[in-house]
């Protein structure tokens, strides 16, 4: 693999395995307490936890956040088990930075996935920043077609770019670049970081160009700078900057007011159903999980379900405890916060 772009996949997959700390862990959630109902009033059983995102049913409010992709047989084993067991398990799935099909088009077929999730809600995925390196509406709207998706990411990680050894950092005027995908392209765009949150101020921007859905992305589950670290030579500015950014319950806290014009999805650092609950009651629509599926991945597709699946169980449970009967009932009830520590 000689491409350097398709290499740096494997790259992060590999110093993931080995270093169990580029998963912060930083549990943010556990600060959040939430009120206990002895008597929910409700049957188990009943409690519908589906929820509506562009237009498709979910059976939960989980997306199988960005991952990987590239011409490597583990990425594609990896990106397939993912579709597959989205399309069991009816939930959404995001797939990595398609810029590798555009160097190496071999690396089209890892994102090749309609195939395997003919129903699913899938994300198609473009850095932001490539918006100043050539990248224009033709190249972003050739990822949503190959991929057949519901929606484009344009994630946004200026950290990582800063670190990594071969980082774009040209991040000027990208909220105009921006406005112009949004315009061109055939499906709905959503803005992204990877793991140190949106501010208000950034969504603003987002809004002003266009943009309606927002993944929040925040602080506290996997360190991108971390990774990076292991890819450069005697250099700690990857260390040093491994836990920078907004935990994602706080972007979400400070996102609220903005809600009735931005759709919010949350991710960085959710761990567990509970998490899920707490992130939908700060006022998400969607919950983004990514490290806690990529072991399952590496297996097969009935492990991914099997993790899918205890996710759902416990956010259902948190909702029972909760005395909530539905997902849009759930949804931004910050009366069910007792108090954040």
């Amino acid at each position: 693999m000689s491409e350097p772009t398709n290499s740096r996949k494997i790259e992060h997959i590999n110093a993931i395995l080995k270093d169990p700390d580029t998963d912060r862990n930083a549990r943010y959630f556990d600060r959040i307490h939430l009120t206990h109902r002895a008597l929910p009033e409700l049957d188990l059983q009943q409690i519908d936890t589906s929820t509506e995102f562009l237009g498709k049913r979910l059976s939960f409010p989980l997306l199988i956040s960005s991952m990987t992709g590239g011409d490597h047989e583990l990425v594609r084993c990896v990106n397939t088990n993912l579709a597959l067991a989205a399309e069991r398990t009816g939930v959404a799935l995001a797939v990595g930075s398609q810029r590798v099909m555009f160097t190496d088009a071999a690396a089209k077929q890892s994102f090749d996935l309609r195939k395997h999730a003919p129903t699913a809600l899938l994300l198609g995925n473009i850095g932001a920043v490539q918006l100043n390196y050539g990248f224009a509406v033709e190249q972003c709207q050739q990822a949503v077609d190959l991929l057949q998706a519901d929606g484009l990411y344009l994630h946004l990680n200026p950290l990582q770019e800063a670190v990594q050894p071969e980082g774009d950092t040209n991040f000027a005027g990208i909220s105009k670049q921006i406005a112009s995908i949004v315009n061109g392209v055939s499906v709905p765009v959503l803005l992204k970081e990877v793991g140190c949150g949106l501010s208000v101020a950034d969504i603003e921007l987002g809004l002003e160009a266009g943009v309606r859905y927002f993944d929040i992305a925040g602080a506290g589950g996997t360190s991108w700078s971390r990774i990076e670290h292991h890819r450069r030579d005697q250099d700690e500015l990857g260390l040093k900057f491994q836990d920078w950014g907004l935990p994602t319950p706080v972007a979400l806290q400070q996102a609220a007011h903005l809600r009735g014009r931005a759709t919010l999805v949350a991710s960085g650092g959710l761990r567990d159903g509970i998490d899920m609950a707490k992130s939908v009651i700060l006022g998400a629509s969607l919950c983004g999980v990514a490290a806690p599926l990529l072991a399952p991945a590496m297996e097969s597709a009935e492990a991914v379900v099997e993790a899918i699946e205890r996710l759902r169980r416990e956010y259902l449970t948190a909702m029972f405890l909760l005395g909530v009967a539905s997902t849009p009932e759930l949804q931004g009830k910050s009366a069910l916060i007792v108090d954040i520590r």
